[in-house]
């Protein structure tokens, strides 16, 4: 919807613009516009690196929803493995099509944003596909696709334009590396890869290229899953290293180079299936371990998976005095999600110092607008926010990791109790039954309310979903021993855990006497 030209609110133009098509942006939007504010996005991301588009809804509603079809994709295959134990046969073996896949994820994702055009302008948002930089405390200098510019004027501003992956900076990066944005740009699967980063993004494009059957191998630069529960991490690790994905440790990259290009046209092998294995170029990293050692290995796709920059630097925040952390980039905010300057606010991955997650940023989003213009007192809760790693075998975690919870409260303070289990569906088939796992933390001065839950194995988002509710209302190890169980079901686990750490770590010093 075009916005219409002129003043129409006095001093100015909209009651609310939002810089960034992000989910919060989003949601904050559609509140106001449905409180009966004027209200206009403004929506231009630069393409990546290698050319890929960005579309509307921003890199969590979009990057989130890639991340679930890509981990759907490798369950499927370990799931046809399965199915021989469960009575089903195939006349042919399964194989499967990467161009199928792409195909399918671009063409919904075309029509996820276009479908977010249409309820925006069914709800009378104000959508401009342009890039908005604020050149004065309520003006903002709109530029469009064609490179037109002129100035609109808002009483309040968001800030909501998300982030994006970074390069390391070193030479080759941009020129032969992808990122996650990237991965389903590639016309062909792309082979032997090296994934660079140990975030949760990293960990879940190797478990997905992994069951995929491509070889994966992991740096860990700088660290495993940092800011999540370091138990836990190890033992997504250890679930990795099991399954056949290589992992590198006290390294780093310091060089890609291309040392093979090869057309897909110039194979011999007329099978389609061929032309469409082979990469178009190969790669020569160079890596140089923790001592200085110097190694060099060759990759089809270098993966870059190393951390994710906020787009705050070219959206003239600086004109305005708009305060940022000089390491990340990212907005200082209050309780209120208000910056430096009364009438900007930031919603999203934008903000320092806070949880990223696309159903915090809409819920944020949400109550941002009912503070606004409803007069609400609500606060969004930055605290124990769910969170899930899309891994092969799923983890999801909400509150305090064991690490965290020690140092809060002190180790003579909190009780952990945990334990492995088994699914159901993996009795037949025979799978590992030491790799799912859950685990609470518990604060036992307080009636031993539960401050951390962590689980790992199957859906382990959707199981972890009502405990966040009962977690936010106070629950206690005794009020979860008191819960009827669901069987058969993973989640029953939860209401019978007895063992604790301590008792686990004094059987093991027994058994080692």
């Amino acid at each position: 919807m075009d916005p219409p030209a002129g003043p129409s609110l006095g001093l100015y133009d909209y009651d609310l613009l939002v810089i960034g098509g992000g989910s919060g942006g989003l949601a904050v939007a559609k509140e106001a516009t449905e409180l009966m504010k004027k209200v206009l996005i403004l929506d231009l991301a630069a393409p990546s690196a290698r050319g890929t588009e960005r579309v509307l809804g921003g890199s969590s509603l979009n990057l989130d929803s890639i991340r679930k079809f890509l981990q759907q994709a490798s369950l499927l295959g370990k799931a046809i493995q399965d199915s021989q134990k469960y009575g089903w046969g195939m006349k042919e073996p399964a194989s499967h099509g990467w161009g199928e896949l792409v195909g399918a994820v671009q063409e919904q994702m075309k029509t996820r944003s276009l479908e977010l055009k249409k309820e925006l302008k069914r709800g009378g948002v104000f959508y401009l596909n342009a890039r908005g930089e604020i050149v004065a405390p309520h003006t903002v200098e709109v530029t469009d696709m064609n490179g037109r510019k002129r100035r609109l004027t808002a009483e309040t501003l968001v800030i909501a334009t998300g982030d994006r992956p970074q390069y390391p900076g070193i030479p080759g990066d941009r020129e032969y590396c992808l990122n996650s944005e990237d991965l389903l740009s590639l016309p062909h699967p792309p082979g032997r890869t090296l994934v660079v980063g140990g975030s949760a993004e990293g960990l879940e494009c190797a478990g997905f290229l992994f069951g995929l059957g491509l070889p994966v191998t992991v740096m860990l630069q700088p660290d495993l899953l940092p800011g999540f529960d370091q138990k836990m991490a190890q033992k997504i690790e250890n679930h990795l290293l099991v399954s056949g994905v290589d992992i590198l440790y006290h390294s780093s990259l310091t060089k890609v180079e291309q040392t093979e290009a090869r057309s897909q046209d110039a194979i011999s092998d007329d099978s389609a299936i061929k032309r469409q294995q082979v990469s178009q170029g190969r790669l020569r990293v160079t890596i140089i371990s923790k001592e200085g050692q110097t190694t060099h290995q060759d990759f089809d796709t270098v993966l870059i998976t190393a951390g994710r920059k906020a787009l705050t630097s070219d959206i003239g925040l600086e004109h305005v005095g708009v305060q940022c952390s000089q390491d990340t980039g990212r907005i200082l905010v209050n309780e209120r999600d208000q910056t430096s300057i009364d009438h900007i606010y930031a919603i999203g991955s934008v903000q320092h110092g806070r949880p990223s997650a696309r159903g915090l940023s809409v819920h944020a989003g949400t109550l941002l607008a009912r503070r606004l213009y409803r007069e609400d007192n609500i606060l969004c809760d930055y605290t124990n926010v769910p969170t899930v790693v899309l891994t092969p075998l799923e983890y999801a975690a909400c509150g305090l990791s064991e690490e965290k919870a020690n140092l809060t409260f002190g180790e003579d303070s909190v009780e952990v109790y945990h334990s492995y289990y088994w699914p159901q569906e993996w009795e037949l088939p025979a799978r590992n039954k030491n790799s799912c796992y859950v685990k609470v933390i518990c604060h036992i001065p307080d009636h031993e309310r539960v401050v951390g839950l962590h689980i790992m194995g199957p859906n382990a988002g959707d199981i972890l979903q009502g405990f966040v509710a009962a977690m936010k209302c106070g629950l206690t190890k005794q009020q979860l021993d008191a819960t009827v169980g669901i069987h058969p079901g993973s989640a029953q686990v939860l209401s019978s855990l007895t063992q604790t750490q301590r008792m686990s770590e004094a059987l093991m010093m027994r058994g080692n006497c």
